[in-house]
């Protein structure tokens, strides 16, 4: 199986789309070696802007721009993108409902040795408390190409996250996907796993060892985790009444503490939740840090048994 990172697909669909549509403009944050922006400001310098260690301004222009009816894209660092550049997303673009696009790269514990300053495992949950914002995490190549695709069509604001490190691509050229809509990858009567980004490819060898083992545990792609797909869930906590979800994210707040205010709000299931356990990175290999966090697909397997009473 082939791997590459997501931020790869950023850069490719963001020039494609530049070659269709003259609307699209990149704001860049100094970062665009780093976002694999250089291509698109290299093919229309006239929709290049690169704003500097400023995302605050980057917002700011971004909003300007879509007020003339321009599609921005603000590409910057996941951490940056998230959190010092929030006051403007939330007055600056969601409040008066622009259509802007913020896409960062190196979102989770994927920047690994940079170490705690650059991994951002709160971006994901601090953005979907914003009213208007739709937040995405793509989990391969071609499910990122064509998501972005999506946004750039979709009315709104729309934070999409990518991976630093090489994940496992998973789908084919041809996939469709949407916005809004879980991704199914394999039914299941026992469990339900919701994966998303760099997790679901971890989640596809838990499942396929649980059903050696004789559980039957479905999978699904939640590669938007604002709006929920919250009748998938639902169906879900109907159907096996136990979920697991996989996340290199923060547990609280994130694709976890979604579905667990499905679950609730019905007042039946259970819920397990597997993710950075409320604490801040370290530098280290990014497999090594997954595996400290427990973000393996031995866990999910191992948390699988235990909601089906064969221990651990």
């Amino acid at each position: 199986m082939s791997k590459r990172a997501t931020r790869e697909a950023l850069g490719d669909e963001v020039l494609s789309l530049g070659g269709e549509c003259d609307k699209i403009y990149v704001i860049d944050c100094d970062v665009s070696k780093s976002c694999k922006t250089q291509a698109f400001a290299a093919a229309f310098p006239d929709r290049h802007v690169n704003a500097g260690i400023s995302e605050q301004n980057a917002v700011g222009m971004a909003a300007g721009l879509s007020t003339t009816g321009k599609i921005p894209m603000v590409v910057t660092y996941a951490v940056f993108g998230s959190m010092r550049a929030l006051e403007q997303i939330r007055q600056e673009i969601c409040y008066p409902e622009l259509n802007v696009k913020i896409l960062c790269s190196h979102g989770g514990l994927t920047p690994a040795n940079d170490g705690a300053s650059h991994q951002c495992v709160e971006d994901m949950g601090i953005l979907r408390t914003i009213p208007g914002m739709t937040v995405i995490m793509p989990a391969d190549y071609h499910s990122a190409r064509r998501l972005i695709r999506a946004a750039a069509d979709y009315k709104g604001a729309v934070y999409l996250r990518f991976t630093r490190d090489a994940v496992d691509d998973i789908y084919g050229e041809e996939e469709t996907f949407e916005i809004g809509k879980a991704k199914c990858l394999k039914t299941g009567k026992d469990i339900t796993v919701f994966a998303n980004g760099d997790t679901v490819s971890i989640a596809m060898k838990a499942v396929k060892a649980l059903e050696e083992e004789g559980i039957s545990a479905g999978l699904y792609d939640m590669h938007t985790i604002k709006p929920l797909d919250a009748e998938t869930v639902r169906r879900a906590v109907r159907e096996t009444g136990r979920i697991i979800t996989v996340e290199d994210h923060n547990i609280i707040n994130g694709l976890g503490s979604a579905v667990c205010e499905v679950a609730a709000e019905m007042g039946r299931g259970k819920v397990k939740r597997i993710g950075v356990r409320d604490h801040f990175g370290e530098s280290a290999p990014y497999e090594e840090l997954l595996r400290k966090n427990g973000i393996t697909w031995e866990m999910i397997c191992s948390e699988a048994r235990c909601m089906m009473g064969r221990g651990v």
